[in-house]
């Protein structure tokens, strides 16, 4: 859910805007850094505490 709630926030979001996201589920850790990197957007932060992981994506074209 994590990566289908960052597609649709990144679709609501003009050029050049952040988005942040959180997780609980421990596989965005690896598939938001994924899915970043097969698209124009950029991945600005990644971070993770106890029981979440958080990311800031700027949206590329």
């Amino acid at each position: 859910m994590p990566l289908l709630k960052l597609k649709q926030a990144l679709a609501n979001v003009t050029l050049g805007d952040q988005v942040q996201l959180g997780a609980t589920d421990a596989g965005a850790w690896r598939d938001i850094p994924a899915f970043v990197a097969l698209t124009q957007h950029r991945l600005i932060e990644k971070s993770q505490t106890t029981d979440e992981f958080w990311f800031v994506v700027e949206k590329g074209e």
